[in-house]
C-alpha cells in the first residue's frame, strides 16, 4: 500500500447503535494495538479519544471479551495503559493478552495502577528484571477470594459428646453438643467461629511490608486447628473416648486434607491462587468460512467467530494486470497462489467468470492462515447489470466430511450453457409480449408511431429467440442429449425442393446451384423428412448467400460404401477459409442479406454438422467441395440405385 488510511476510514465509520459501536471499537483495538510505541498523528489521537468515548457507551464485560480476542496480540504500550485504568475485567483480559519486550514492560510498570501490578506479577513470561522492578516497588502477591464452590471437609466419627468452654456464666450449664455418626461436621467452620470470637481485631501497622495471602492463610488454619484441639482437650474428660485417639484422628483427617488439596492444586510458587489469564477456551480452526467481496474482489463480509480476520483479504492479489504491488508489511491478510502454474484465479476475476476449486494460500491471523480452497460465483446489480462483487465459500483441503449419499456430478459445460440460454430466453420473451401487447392495443389504444416501434421490437425479439433455439439445439446434439428422429426421406426430392425456394434470391443475381438431371432414381435415406429438409436448407442458404453474381455451384450425388453422398462445390468466398475456419464463426463475421441464422455462416454450418453427426452422418469439407454423407435407408434400395447408376454408364 502507498498509504494506510485504516483508521481514518474506521473513524469515518458511525457508532449510533451499540452493535456499530462494538464494531468500531474492535476494529480500533486491532489497528491501534499494533502501532508502534512512538506513532503520533492527529489519526492517532482521534482514535485513542474515540476508544475512551466508546468505554463509557460499551459495557465492561463486552469490552473485556473484545479486548480479549484480537487478530494480533496487543503491542502498543499507550493502549495497555489506557485499558490498565479501567475496570478489573478489561484490565485482567488486556494484560493478559499483551505482548511487550522487557524494555517496553520497564518503561510501562511504573506507571501502572496498584491493581493492574498485581495483576501483571501473576504472568509467568516477564523477564527477571521486570519481576525485579515489580518486587522494588513493594507488590506481593494478590490473591483471588475463594471458589464459591470450594470443598468442605465432611468428618463422621462415633457418637460422643463435646463440652465446648464458654466465657458467659449462664452458659455454662447448657447441654454438651452431640456428635451423631453419619452426620457431616465441619470442623473448619467451627474452628473459623472461635478463631471470630477469641481473637481480637489488630491494625497493621503503618508501612511495614504487606502479609501475602499465602501466609494469611497458612497462619489461619493454623489458629483453627490449635484452637480446636484445645476445644477438644478441654472436653474430652468425660466422653468414653479411648486417649486421644478420637480427636487426633480428627486432626489428622484435617492435616490430611490440607495437604491433599496443597498437592492437587497447580504448581504455582508461593502457594497462592492461580488467576485464569490462560483459561480461554481452545478456539479450534474453522473448516469453512463464507464470505463475500467488494466489486475490486477484496473481502467485505465473512462468517463466524473469524470473520473479522478475512476483513480486507483481496482475492485478486495476484493479477497480473495490477501495477502496484502489494506491501509486505501492511497488516491485511495477503492471498497467494498455492502454486504458481495455475492460471485461472486473476483471469477468472478479470473476467467476473464463476472460481471453483481454486487453491490459495492465505497470510494473517493462526485460525485462517494456511491452504484454502476457494468456491465463488459473481454478483450483478439487478438495476444496473453492474459488477458488484463475488459471493462464496473458503474450504480447507481434504476436510469435507464424508456423506453417505454419492456427491452430485459437476454440471458439464453444456448444462451450464442452457443454464445461460434459460437466464436470456426470459427476458427476452417478457419483452416479446410486452411489445405485442403495446403493437396490438390489448390495454388501451397506442399511438400508430409506439405500434411500429413495438412491432419491430417484437420481430427483433422473435429472431434472438430463435437464435437461442438454433444454439440450444447446437448444445444438445454435440452433448449427445438429443438425437436425430430417424424415418424414410428422398434426398433427390429435398434437394430439388430446397433449390426451387432458394430461386427467388439466386435467379436475379444469375447464381444459384446446378442439379443432376432429372428423372433419376431415389436416393432414400434413414432420416424423417423435415431433419433433413432443416440440414439442407441451413447448407444450401449459407452456400446461396456467399456466392458471386454469375456463380454456378455443381451438386453431385454418388452412393459411397453403403452411404448416401452428396458434394457441392464451395463459392468462391468460402474457398479462402481452412476446413476448421470454415465451421467457426468469426468476431467480425455480419448477417449475409440471404438470412442463414443469428450467428452466421460458421455457425450455421457447425449446426448442420452436428446434426448429420448425431443422424449417423458426417458433413466435412473435402478439397474445394463440400461433403455431406447421410445413411441409408435400406439395402435394397441402395441396390437398385447402383444398378441404375451402372446402367447410366
Amino acid at each position: 500500500m502507498h498509504f494506510d488510511d485504516r483508521l481514518a476510514t474506521v473513524l469515518r465509520l458511525p457508532s449510533s447503535g451499540d452493535a456499530l459501536a462494538r464494531i468500531q471499537y474492535r476494529q480500533l483495538i486491532d489497528i491501534l494495538g499494533r502501532l508502534p510505541e512512538d506513532a503520533r498523528s492527529d489519526a492517532i489521537e482521534a482514535g485513542f479519544a474515540r476508544v475512551e468515548e466508546l468505554g463509557a457507551q460499551i459495557g465492561a464485560a463486552d469490552r473485556a471479551r473484545l479486548v480479549r480476542q484480537p487478530l494480533q496480540p496487543l503491542t502498543n504500550a499507550r493502549l495497555l495503559a489506557l485499558f490498565a485504568e479501567a475496570e478489573p475485567e478489561v484490565a485482567l483480559a488486556a494484560i493478559g493478552t499483551a505482548r511487550l519486550d522487557e524494555a517496553g514492560w520497564l518503561r510501562l510498570v511504573p506507571a501502572l495502577p496498584v491493581r493492574a501490578r498485581g495483576i501483571l506479577r501473576h504472568r509467568r513470561d516477564l523477564g527477571p528484571e521486570v519481576g525485579a522492578l515489580l518486587d522494588r516497588l513493594g507488590i506481593q502477591d494478590r490473591g483471588l477470594p475463594p471458589a464459591p464452590n470450594a470443598q468442605v471437609l465432611e468428618v463422621s466419627v462415633s457418637t460422643f459428646e463435646i463440652q465446648f468452654p464458654s466465657e458467659a456464666a449462664s452458659e455454662s450449664h447448657a447441654p454438651p453438643q452431640t456428635l451423631v455418626e453419619g452426620e457431616p461436621f465441619d470442623l473448619l467452620d467451627e474452628a473459623e467461629l472461635s478463631d471470630a470470637e477469641e481473637e481480637p481485631e489488630t491494625e497493621h501497622p503503618r508501612g511495614a511490608e504487606p502479609i501475602s495471602f499465602a501466609d494469611f492463610e497458612q497462619a489461619a488454619t493454623s489458629r483453627r486447628s490449635a484452637a480446636l484441639r484445645s476445644g477438644l482437650e478441654a472436653s474430652g474428660g468425660g466422653t468414653g473416648l479411648e486417649g486421644g485417639d478420637g480427636i487426633g484422628a480428627i486432626v489428622r483427617r484435617i492435616e490430611e486434607f490440607r495437604k491433599a488439596r496443597e498437592h492437587h492444586a497447580p504448581g504455582i510458587a508461593g502457594g497462592s491462587p492461580r488467576l485464569p489469564l490462560g483459561d480461554t477456551p481452545s478456539a479450534s480452526a474453522p473448516a469453512a468460512m463464507d464470505f463475500a467481496t467488494d466489486s475490486e474482489g477484496r473481502v467485505c463480509w465473512a462468517d463466524g467467530s473469524h470473520a473479522s480476520a478475512l476483513i480486507g483479504l483481496n482475492l485478486a492479489a495476484l493479477d497480473p494486470m495490477v501495477s502496484e504491488p502489494l506491501d509486505p508489511a501492511a497488516p491485511l491478510p495477503s492471498v497467494q497462489m498455492a502454486s504458481m502454474h495455475v492460471p485461472g484465479l486473476a483471469l477468472s476475476i478479470r473476467h467476473r467468470q464463476p472460481l471453483r476449486a481454486v487453491a490459495i494460500e492465505i497470510t494473517g491471523a493462526p485460525a485462517v492462515s494456511g491452504a484454502w480452497q476457494v468456491d465463488a460465483v459473481p454478483h450483478f446489480d439487478p438495476a444496473s447489470g453492474r459488477f458488484t462483487g463475488y459471493a462464496g465459500r473458503l474450504r480447507r483441503p481434504g476436510k469435507i466430511a464424508a456423506v453417505d449419499a454419492a456427491p452430485a456430478a459437476e454440471p458439464s459445460e453444456a448444462d451450464r450453457m442452457r443454464q445461460v440460454l434459460h437466464e436470456l430466453r426470459t427476458p427476452a420473451n417478457a419483452i416479446q409480449v410486452a411489445a405485442e401487447i403495446i403493437q396490438q392495443q390489448l390495454y388501451g389504444p397506442a399511438p400508430h408511431e409506439y405500434r411500429a416501434l413495438a412491432a419491430a421490437i417484437a420481430g427483433d425479439c422473435a429472431h434472438i429467440l430463435a437464435g437461442f433455439e438454433e444454439l440450444d439445439r447446437l448444445v444438445k446434439l454435440e452433448s449427445g442429449a438429443l438425437g436425430i428422429e430417424s424415418g424414410e426421406s428422398d434426398l433427390v426430392a429435398v434437394l430439388s425442393e430446397t433449390v426451387a425456394r432458394l430461386k427467388a434470391w439466386t435467379e436475379p443475381r444469375g447464381s444459384g446451384f446446378v442439379l443432376p438431371e432429372t428423372g433419376g432414381p431415389a436416393l432414400p435415406i434413414a432420416i424423417e423428412r423435415t431433419e433433413i429438409e432443416r440440414m439442407i436448407w441451413r447448407v444450401f442458404a449459407v452456400l446461396a448467400g456467399m456466392t458471386a453474381p454469375h456463380e454456378l455451384l455443381p451438386v453431385r450425388l454418388a452412393v459411397e460404401n453403403g452411404r448416401v453422398a452428396m458434394r457441392v462445390t464451395l463459392p468462391s468466398l468460402l474457398l479462402a477459409r481452412d476446413a476448421q475456419s470454415l465451421f467457426e464463426t468469426p468476431v467480425s463475421e455480419r448477417g449475409q442479406s440471404l438470412s442463414t441464422g443469428m450467428f452466421g455462416i460458421g455457425f450455421t454450418l457447425r449446426l448442420a454438422a452436428a446434426e448429420a453427426d448425431a443422424a449417423g452422418g458426417s458433413l466435412q469439407r473435402d478439397g474445394d467441395e463440400l461433403r455431406l454423407s447421410l445413411p441409408a435407408f435400406a439395402a435394397s434400395a441402395l441396390g437398385r440405385v447402383q444398378d441404375a447408376e451402372s446402367r447410366a454408364l
